[in-house]
């Protein structure tokens, strides 16, 4: 299964739009936007760079 960027990167951005948008309605907007999504965002490229790179390692011979 071949993935490029773009088909790897979408699903996880739009996973943070949808929650950062439903986190708006338990928390105020400007705490939502300044302290939640810049953490999700740190946390969602860490876990993809992990993720990218134990998945290439299960794929080497």
């Amino acid at each position: 299964m071949e993935f490029d960027f773009v088909r790897s990167v979408a699903p996880l951005v739009v996973i943070v739009a949808v929650a950062s948008i439903a986190l708006t309605t338990v928390m105020t907007s400007s705490t939502v936007f300044m302290m939640v999504l810049p953490s999700m965002i740190v946390f969602s490229v860490i876990a993809f760079f992990f993720g990218m790179k134990h998945g290439e390692f299960r794929a080497s011979p």
